[in-house]
């Protein structure tokens, strides 16, 4: 995957600022913001199910052994 540098991204924030105009642009990034944010806690949430299934799979599984 191709680096962006700081001209490309000076590049990308005034494109953005020319299309969306000055007063978007905050809600915009506010929203994403808000997106990652969320998709983060999703995904740790999911994460942590899912090592507490494991765990439980290896509860019983010691219990059968110890049986």
């Amino acid at each position: 995957m191709a680096q962006i540098g700081i001209p490309g991204l000076i590049l990308i924030l005034v494109i953005a600022l020319v299309i969306f105009g000055p007063k978007k642009l905050p809600e915009i990034g506010k929203a994403a913001g808000q997106t990652l944010r969320e998709f983060k806690n999703s995904t740790k949430d999911l994460t942590d199910d899912v090592v507490d299934e494991i765990k439980d799979t290896k509860d019983v599984a010691k219990g059968k052994d110890n049986k």
